[in-house]
Order: structure tokens, then sequence, then C-alpha cells
């Protein structure tokens, strides 16, 4: 048989169900790739797996071949771009283009690991088309990046879309502009970013932009030399010198008044800098990555923030989801917490499972900095290792489960299911909004939440 080859051409895209003889011998032309790789037909279904596959994850060629692909890797009934996730198998078969992304699946053990998918259309000889899936297992340390004793966790296909984005983006030596709502994690993806780029070995440097006053900015960034001013005795090395090889964050940069934007603009450009009260040009080689919860171009638009600085900072950007939109993740991220609480104060706990649902139905508007404030005083209020819904009645902005904000009419064109009650076409619902639970949940005049619920529900069956 022809090798397989690559196409691209999406007018070309046809799967026909294959013979058990034709299965394997697209199985044997798979054993050449050393990761793991499946074949995937247009119907989501399994028709080959390499020797490598079936070794990583301990399976039979029967136990696999003919499934579904998200019943395997995700354990779930529906694909996962009906879950919210970014399907490689949509993606290829909708453009003929490869596409990489970043997922959870599980392994033989019903473990979650992260995985690289890279997926790309495969033709066999007589013309059928396959989603050629390589998986790439990643190690533990990359399941979650840690900053400060915390860790940027989740498993929600918004974090793992911006998990993803970021290790993209740290591929590249571009600027970085990273935008989200206050304490959603904007140093945590700023340390991600430095992790997986090629300067990880070098120093990560902060700029706290919203602290630094003014008359100090020179002598903070460029340094200065001895004598430059009254009381100056020895020679001073800037942050930006101090990140050299390495990655300078500049936090909350749209608080940095315009005269400051206009020095740190020159040395952004140029690479050349002079320490303060000295006459010798230096350069360094730094990698700059910037964070704001702020609209930097309305705020360029009304002559608050330069906009040349903006594009300068803004060769990639980057939204961080609010915890509101990734409200699954809620109770690992609250267990990361704990722990650290636990080891700050020298206890341990946990959450009840009426706790986590109480969290989980709660908006969050200060997101993760929120949420360990409020793990902080239920855990001091608690009377054991287990933190009970009573330990949180101090807050109450709750949305009480099954209800929301009234859409318009327009979004509402049916009536909403009895509470607790899952429509019988949600699949069919998913598949017309591409899996954005939002937007479901608009449609149905339901919670988010309920949308999430079901899902589980069906998960489950």
């Amino acid at each position: 048989m022809e090798k397989l080859r690559s196409s691209m051409d999406p007018a070309q895209l046809h799967c026909e169900s294959a013979s058990s003889e034709t299965a394997l011998e697209l199985e044997s032309a798979l054993n050449i790739q050393q990761n793991p790789m499946v074949l995937i037909d247009r119907d989501y279904r399994i028709i080959a797996a390499n020797r490598a596959y079936r070794e990583a994850y301990g399976v039979r060629r029967e136990e696999i071949v003919g499934r579904h692909c998200h019943e395997i890797s995700h354990h779930s009934p529906i694909p996962c771009h009906m879950r919210g996730e970014d399907c490689p198998h949509q993606a290829v078969f909708r453009t003929g283009q490869a596409h990489e992304v970043r997922h959870i699946h599980y392994d033989q053990n019903n473990h979650a690991e992260h995985v690289r998918i890279r997926g790309h259309v495969l033709r066999d000889q007589r013309g059928r088309s396959y989603l050629g899936e390589e998986i790439i297992r990643l190690p533990p340390q990359e399941d979650a990046i840690t900053c400060n004793d915390l860790r940027m966790v989740g498993k929600s296909p918004a974090f793992l879309r911006c998990l993803h984005h970021i290790e993209m983006a740290a591929r590249t030596d571009a600027s970085i502009l990273l935008f989200g709502e206050s304490g959603v994690g904007k140093e945590l993806a700023a340390q991600a970013i430095h992790h997986f780029s090629s300067r990880a070995a070098g120093p990560l440097i902060t700029v706290d932009c919203a602290t630094l006053p003014e008359n100090l900015f020179e002598s903070e960034i460029f340094g200065h030399e001895r004598g430059a001013f009254t009381g100056c005795v020895g020679r001073k090395l800037g942050l930006y010198e101090q990140a050299h090889q390495g990655t300078l964050f500049l936090d909350e940069v749209g608080e940095l008044p315009l005269v400051m934007q206009a020095k740190l603009l020159r040395v952004l450009e140029t690479g050349s800098f002079r320490r303060l009260g000295g006459n010798e040009n230096l350069s360094a080689d730094v990698r700059v990555v910037a964070a704001t919860n702020r609209d930097l171009r309305a705020m360029a638009a009304q002559r608050h923030f330069r906009e040349d600085l903006y594009y300068r900072l803004a060769a990639i950007t980057i939204d961080l989801p609010p915890l509101r939109d990734r409200r699954e993740d809620i109770p690992g991220i609250a267990q990361v917490l704990l722990e650290r609480i636990g080891r700050d104060w020298g206890g341990r706990w946990s959450l009840s499972r009426e706790a986590e649902r109480r969290l989980c139905a709660y908006n969050f508007p200060g997101n993760v900095r929120e949420l360990r404030n409020i793990l902080q005083k239920a855990a001091a209020l608690a009377d054991g290792p287990i933190i009970e819904a009573k330990h949180l009645e101090f807050f109450r902005a709750v949305v009480p489960e099954g209800m929301a904000t009234p859409a318009p009419q327009s979004a509402r064109p049916r009536p909403a299911p009895g509470r607790g009650q899952c429509p019988p076409d949600l699949l069919e619902i998913l598949e017309k909004y591409q899996g954005n639970r939002r937007q479901v949940a608009e449609h149905l005049g339901v919670s988010e939440r309920s949308v999430y619920r079901w899902l589980r529900r069906l998960d489950k069956h």
C-alpha cells in the first residue's frame, strides 16, 4: 500500500468505512511513528492505533478500534467540541489544515493527564481521508505551572485553550500582552510563558507598574551610576538589565503615566539604554510580557495610553478567562489554595460536596484572589478539617441553582425546561452553538451552571 500522505485540500475530504484488511495496513504504516497515534474517520470512529498507542495506554486493538475517539480519550458520549473544547477532528475536517491543541485525556486507569494533540489529514491509496492524531503525553510537571507556591491548574475548555495559547506564544520571542480581570492570575500566566520559552533558564523580573514612583522610574528600570543623585554611593543595575537573556514582566502596565511610557517605549524599540548618570550606551537581550486589566486601545483613543507603546507590547495578545467562565475548575483551584493555607496555618482542610456546589454557583468578581480570601475565612470558621456550606454563609452573593439573569426574548425562542430537567434536544442545541455553554444557556433561559450539570449527567451514562 502506498504510504499515507498529507492532504490539505478540503474538497478532497471524504471518508468511508475501512475494511479490516485496510485498517491493519493503515496501522502498519502508523507503527513507524514513535509517539502514540490513532487514525479516526469522519464519524469519530477509531479505525487504527499504532503500537506506541497500545503500549502507552495498555489496551488491545479490539478494545478501541470501531469505538468513538471521544468515548476512549474523554470518557464522554459526545464529541469534545460539543463540550466547548477545541476539537482537532472538527477543525481538520472543516479546514483541511493541521491543527494542534492541548487536551485532557484519560489513561487505562481512568487518571486524567494533559496531552498535546497534533492532528492532520491523511489519505490512503484509494483516496479515503482520515484524521491522523498524534498524541504527545506531557510529563506531570507540565500539568500545572507553579509560581510562588501557587499553581495554574484547570481542566475546563476555557483554561485549556488559554494554556495552549500561552504555550504557542511562548515558543516565539515576540512581546506578549495579557488581558484579564483583577485576580485571574496574570503573574502565573507570565510565569508559564517564561517556563515554556527558550529563556526559561534566564531570569524572570517583575515590575509592578502600579506602584513604581515616577521620580524613581529611570533608576529602577535602567539603573544608575555612582553619584547620579544625592546620596547615591554605588552603581545599581536596573530591572531591564537584570532581565538580560530572560523575561521582563510589566504588571499593570496601563497604570504607567505618559511620561514613563515614553521612556519605556524607547528602550523597548531600540534595546539600548543608559544608566542614570552614565554616558555609555548599553543593551540587553530581553523578552517583554505585559499585563493589564484595562482596555488599552480605548485608553489610547482617549490619549491616556501611547498607541505606539500599545502596538509594541501587543505583538501577541492573550485573554485570561475569569473564574465564572471556568466554574468546573473551582474545586481543583480551591484544593490547591487550601493546601497552601494549611501549610501557612499548620492545618489541613477540604471542602464538603455542598460547599463545593455553593462555591461553583458564585460569580467571583474578584476571581481567584477572592476565592482565596473566602477560603481563608471559611477555614478560620471551620470547627474541623471539613469546610461545610454553613462555614460559607458569610458571603451571600450566590447565583441560585437553575437561575440566571433573564436573557432578551430574542435569545429565548422556547420555554425553559422545568427545574432539574435536561431538554431532550440538548445535544442538537450544543451542536448549533458549537459547544458554547453560555449561548446554550441563553437559548434555554437557564444558568450556565445548569447546562454544565446536564452535561455531567450525560457523561455518566
